[in-house]
């Protein structure tokens, strides 16, 4: 077994992950079986508790584990299925050893950070790195990269690297090499590469007892071969040892660029490596044809993401991601939206319209509409907004857990007319409860309790449109990650009113598939199919909404779920909103937002004799004779402007 430790220095967030993958893509690509691990520093026993804003998303892996997003990439680049134990935390390590002093294993030995400490990592280590991660559970790694969370210095970090300090020296020198990424700052004020904080980094680290054999300097723009010199110089390894990492267009560029910097002939002399395939072979050829296609993507698809974490884009990473592999595949540039669910509910008019009328023309101007997962009562209305504004307006719309979950409750609301409809999750004592909790997952802790893990689901419909996306599956494997259901009383009641379950599990207790018959796309999935989607391979919810959304998802499917130059067209046949449409939805309070008919000529020409040169006004707003929405002044509006916001385009406060 050989061994590739990647380290960080200067700062955390510089990439670690995303190089870490892309060491093993290479070497995928050579032949050689390979498998990551990744060392989170913290105290936590898994990433399942953690709040989106502070750590990103949670990842979730088929056994179930709750781990960092990291390992989604490691997922995605290497195309391998790992385990929560290839997610190392403080807490699971102090966990290990405090269970086995309290049993007697350490024979009334004081127990210690080191040795007992750090033995107990390098055994998690070497166990994890012969797990079989490919389809074939008889094969063997041959190559584990590790990945060390933070940056060197860190103090939660120390007996990690001490335990790779004594490690290195365990497993031999020609099975160990230490891969250090370092910033090298380029400011804008000098236009030179600055080198001295890779300097001081990697002498920290050699302080430590581990002297980098690799170093990889990302900065803004390209680097010279003098900086290089000067880094191999100061850092103690050869020029051809310092690999420089630039920003590039996307993230598959990132093998491509280490490929063509000998990157494949040094790990072969460093680790004494046997290559089946001396050069990548066909599949790196993939990665090369997926990188140039990012780069020539022109057309441009706008999706609206409607959560209750948008600040960060990481509480979205995977979802994301998925979106991205299906619009890649379908030969268009991915725009994502995002809209803070809240923004949407009728209770921000009254505290900004500003910020509400903007999340409103953000939706409406958006191709398509995904609700993902979620937890806790802020923003649900709004996700039921966008359900209701999706399912009424013909608009792709795809909920995931959460998501399908306020679907369901907006149907019921206002085509079962249950108006007390809700989840027990918000409102426990609803007279309506049409998302219930799974008593054997509500057990009163929180970590690791939930429904998680891939789990069966079963399409009971032949004709549902989501089986035919999959390949005309009977059934499917996907991930899960939940708590709450939709409540089995309902669902003969929704299904007689239009809302067809189409997938359910295994016992055929639980619903995991909704569809809306006759509508372009509107789809709701209670797993998670963004853990599942590949660079090469999308995942079918996703490709869905995305060739909905560009008005592919018909051509699509009668050419029997093959896509070709010939089946896209370079027009969308997505049509914008009508005025007719537009006008109905501010009439009903809803939305307001500039209207714009340029794209639809003959719909906006048949309603011009009832909305055209009109004005409509209600709460203080009006469509001017130009099509442009106006709010009259009030308070909110006062304020926001001695704040200094501005207001937002085609809004003018009067």
């Amino acid at each position: 077994m050989k061994y590739i430790l990647v380290t960080g220095g200067v700062i955390s967030g510089i990439g670690k992950g995303v190089i870490a993958s892309s060491f093993g893509t290479i070497l995928k690509c050579c032949g050689i079986s390979v498998t990551s691990i990744k060392i989170d520093p913290y105290i936590n026993i898994d990433a399942g508790t953690f709040s989106p804003y502070e750590h990103g998303e949670v990842y979730v892996l088929d056994d179930g584990g709750e781990v960092d997003l990291d390992l989604g990439n490691y997922e995605r680049f290497l195309d391998v299925t790992l385990h929560s134990e290839n997610n190392i935390t403080t807490g699971k390590i102090y966990l290990d050893v405090i269970r086995k002093e309290r049993v007697g294993d350490y024979l009334g030995k004081t127990v210690q950070v080191v040795p007992h400490i750090t033995d107990a990592i390098q055994e998690w280590v070497e166990r994890v790195a012969n797990q079989p991660v490919n389809k074939k559970e008889d094969e063997k790694p041959e190559v584990c990269i590790i990945e060390l969370g933070g940056t060197i210095g860190d103090i939660e970090g120390m007996p990690f690297v001490e335990a790779f300090r004594q490690f290195q020296f365990r497993v031999g020198r020609e099975n160990f090499c230490c891969a250090h990424v370092s910033l090298v700052p380029q400011p804008r004020s000098t236009g030179e590469s600055k080198t001295k904080p890779t300097q001081s980094s990697v002498r920290e680290l050699r302080g430590l007892g581990l002297s980098p054999d690799l170093i990889i300097c990302r900065s803004e723009l390209p680097i010279g071969n003098d900086v290089k010199d000067k880094i191999s110089n100061f850092c103690h390894v050869r020029p051809e040892e310092v690999i420089c990492i630039h920003d590039l267009t996307s993230i598959y560029h990132v093998p491509i660029l280490l490929e063509s910097q000998g990157i494949v002939e040094y790990f072969k002399e460093r680790l004494q490596l046997d290559l089946p395939l001396p050069r990548p072979n066909r599949f790196m050829q993939k990665w090369y044809d997926l990188a140039k296609r990012v780069d020539q993507l022109r057309k441009e698809v706008n999706i609206a993401l409607v959560g209750k974490y948008t600040k960060l884009e990481d509480a979205y990473t995977s979802v994301i991601k998925a979106l991205q592999h299906a619009s890649i595949l379908a030969g268009y540039r991915l725009k994502v939206n995002y809209i803070s669910a809240s923004d949407l509910e009728t209770e921000m008019k009254l505290q900004n319209p500003v910020l509400y009328h903007e999340a409103w023309q953000k939706l409406c101007k958006s191709n398509g509409v995904i609700v993902p997962g979620g937890f806790g009562s802020r923003g649900m209305e709004g996700k039921i907004e966008a359900c209701q504004w999706c399912r009424e307006m013909n608009k792709p719309f795809l909920g995931i857990c959460l998501g399908l979950q306020a679907a369901v409750i907006e149907y019921a609301r206002n085509v079962l007319k249950l108006q007390n409809a809700n989840t027990t999750e918000i409102d426990p004592s609803t007279k309506d409860p049409l998302v219930i909790d799974m008593p054997e997952h509500h057990t009163g802790t929180l970590g690791g309790t939930m429904r998680l893990g891939k789990r069966t689901t079963i399409f009971k419909d032949k004709d549902s449109l989501l089986r035919k996306l999959y390949g005309g599956k009977d059934e499917i494997e996907e991930r899960h990650r939940h708590r709450y259901e939709v409540n089995p009383d309902y669902v003969q009641q929704l299904e007689e009113n239009g809302l067809k379950f189409v997938g359910h599990d295994s016992e055929k207790v639980r619903m995991e598939v909704i569809e809306l018959p006759d509508h372009p796309y509107y789809v709701g999935v209670q797993y998670h199919p963004e853990y599942l989607s590949r660079p090469l391979n999308p995942s079918p919810p996703f490709l869905g909404l995305i060739l909905a959304s560009v008005g592919q998802l018909g051509n699509y499917i009668s050419h029997g779920c093959r896509l070709s130059p010939k089946n896209l067209s370079d027009e969308s046949e997505d049509e914008e909103l009508t005025v007719k449409s537009l006008s109905a939805k501010i009439l009903q309070g809803k939305s307001h937002y500039e209207l714009n008919n340029t794209s639809d000529k003959a719909d906006s020409s048949s309603a011009s004799s009832d909305v055209e040169n009109s004005i409509v006004q209600m709460n203080g707003i009006k469509i001017n004779e130009n099509g442009v929405l106006e709010i009259s002044k009030n308070d909110d509006c006062e304020n926001k402007e001695q704040d200094g916001s501005k207001n937002i385009e085609n809004i003018n406060c009067k």
